[in-house]
């Protein structure tokens, strides 16, 4: 039973306001002592122009960090990594038992035992349909269909109501492989009275229905078995489904499969454990494509998203050690580039085409469905749980936006648009903002985990945008020059409009500098610095339009 004073909130850290970064807090309890669940626990993928360097992004959960005594759980929805993909990093903060399902722990054990120094982390399997009770919340595993083995939203049951999370779903009465989004189970939610609905935003722009898992396979096994050479299917390596049918097609047409990356190798070995590539041979490995005819293989690789490292990459560039592509080879991305990865994407289908290669992607063939709701799968999914509150989730501002007009316009009485950080009281009374936590990113820097308002990243983009100024200059105790300056440059142009060497330019900038300082001045090494600092950066400009970095390191001889 609830006292007066216990409220039901609900607190995003990441995911609202941005594709990838899931997590979800749920707490119960009065303000000062309040007891949470973590729902999901992942990454998003750095990459862009403007975070040189970073290749993963973290949710910032300090905030529950500093609450962790009274954090009872974390559940994993499913095993994609913008909801698991944080836990290797954060769960030592945390030391929450995970709840996951057998396909999801096999993931995140398989990668403990593939990367140095990876924890163990406290993982508890936890089956679809499942319910478990943790303090004030009892816990149900909704299998929904999605592009991963054994996805589920989470009904979480309080004292003040019922909250459905719906994780990543959509409708696919064929899926191909993998759970169905069931209507009666949903309708029996709605029975029971839905508080709050958080939902998937990802396609609300998108209208209708999405095509089914099926259709993609029936397509995908057309294009195998009319190939006149060789096939490559780049598609995210969690997508189970889509290995299974691109390996029952390339079965049917007499062809082996060849596995190409270590995601990939991951995910596989771990579907054939959970019996979701029951029935079919074992995937060849890398080193044996070159052995095979050019019409009797099938590589199914990484890199889908344009990642530099993964292997689609280095085959367009012809620097994979085992796989290579000749002319009349047919490339299929069976994915969509996520938001920002467009640019790296379109590098490699520009390559392999000019390497005489065809590419077939979602542009000119359906071999890729997406595995979120578009808006008539949103309004079957209203209509089945009928909630009191709807706050849109998974989604970028734009997607956020549309889904609570959406919303509204089904006839939600109260739609909330969070974003992370904010606390919003689902019970009792109305829905409402009430309070703000700490949220932002963390980014993946090397070995490094460092905080978003580091000097390190901005310091990058400056670099790359103005380059280097580097100057060392020796003087004597008296104030003497001692020889003459040393002067670095890095990507500056070599020479200005006029034709003048910046090297040159900058030496004769920094002896004037020098010479128009009295020896007092020159004693004092700061002094010299910021002077000669000033004036590089002063010259550079008016003969370049751009201010670079500069480095001067005085050294008294």
């Amino acid at each position: 039973m609830a006292s007066a004073n216990d409220e039901l909130v609900f607190a995003p850290l990441g995911g609202l306001g941005e594709i990838g970064m899931n997590a979800a807090l749920y707490g119960f309890g009065p303000e000062q002592n309040r007891q949470w669940i973590l729902v999901d626990c992942g990454m998003g993928f750095g990459g862009e122009e403007h975070l040189p360097g970073i290749d993963v992004v973290y949710p910032d959960l300090r905030f529950i960090e500093e609450e962790r005594h009274n954090l009872l759980g974390i559940f994993i929805t499913h095993a994609h990594e913008d909801h698991i993909g944080a836990l290797v990093e954060m769960w030592p903060r945390l030391r929450a038992p995970v709840y996951a399902t057998r396909f999801a722990t096999g993931l995140l054990e398989t990668r403990r035992l593939s990367e140095p120094g990876a924890p163990k982390i406290d993982l508890k399997e936890i089956k679809p349909g499942q319910r478990i009770k943790l303090g004030p919340f009892d816990i149900e595993y909704v299998p929904v269909a999605h592009s991963i083995p054994e996805s589920n939203a989470v009904a979480i049951r309080t004292p003040h109501g019922l909250v459905v999370h719906t994780g990543d779903w959509k409708l696919d009465p064929t899926p191909y492989l993998g759970s169905l989004t069931s209507e009666e189970t949903f309708r029996a939610l709605g029975d029971e009275g839905v508080l709050a609905l958080i939902c998937d935003s990802t396609n609300v722009v998108r209208e209708g229905t999405s095509p089914s898992e099926a259709d993609v396979a029936s397509h995908l096994a057309e294009l195998i078995k009319t190939a006149p050479h060789r096939v490559a299917v780049t598609t995210f390596a969690s997508n189970v489904a889509r290995i299974r049918s691109v390996a029952e097609a390339a079965r049917e047409a007499g062809r082996e499969v060849v596995v190409v990356g270590r995601a990939m190798d991951r995910v596989a070995d771990v579907a054939r454990e959970c019996g979701f590539l029951e029935g079919l041979p074992d995937f060849r490995t890398p080193d044996n494509y070159g052995y095979l005819p050019r019409d009797k293989v099938v590589a199914i690789l990484t890199g889908s998203q344009g990642e530099p490292r993964a292997a689609m990459a280095r085959i367009a560039q012809d620097e994979h050690p085992d796989i290579a592509l000749s002319k009349g080879d047919r490339v299929i991305f069976s994915s969509r580039a996520i938001p920002g990865n467009e640019k790296a994407v379109g590098a490699i289908i520009n390559s392999l085409i000019e390497q005489g290669i065809e590419v077939i992607t979602d542009r000119n063939g359906l071999v890729h469905v997406s595995g979120h709701p578009r808006r008539g799968e949103l309004a079957q999914m209203y209509q089945w749980t009928r909630p009191r509150i709807a706050i849109p989730a998974h989604g970028e501002a734009l997607h956020l936006e549309e889904h609570a007009r959406f919303a509204r316009g089904l006839g939600v009485s109260e739609v909330i648009r969070a974003r992370n950080g904010n606390v919003v009281r689902l019970a009792p009374g109305p829905a409402e903002v009430i309070d703000t936590v700490p949220a932002g990113r963390l980014y993946r820097d090397g070995n490094l985990v460092i905080q978003a308002n580091e000097r390190a990243v901005p310091e990058r983009r400056k670099l790359s945008f103005a380059g280097l100024v580097s100057a060392a200059i020796a003087l004597e105790e008296d104030g003497e020059i001692a020889g003459d300056p040393i002067i670095e440059t890095m990507g500056l142009p070599s020479k200005t409009r006029s034709g003048e060497s910046f090297d040159e330019l900058i030496a004769d900038t920094v002896s004037e500098v020098l010479d128009g300082l009295s020896k007092a001045k020159r004693r004092d090494s700061d002094t010299v610095e910021n002077a000669v600092k000033r004036a590089i950066r002063a010259k550079v400009n008016e003969a370049w339009g751009k201010k670079p970095a500069c480095h001067v390191l005085v050294v008294e001889v």
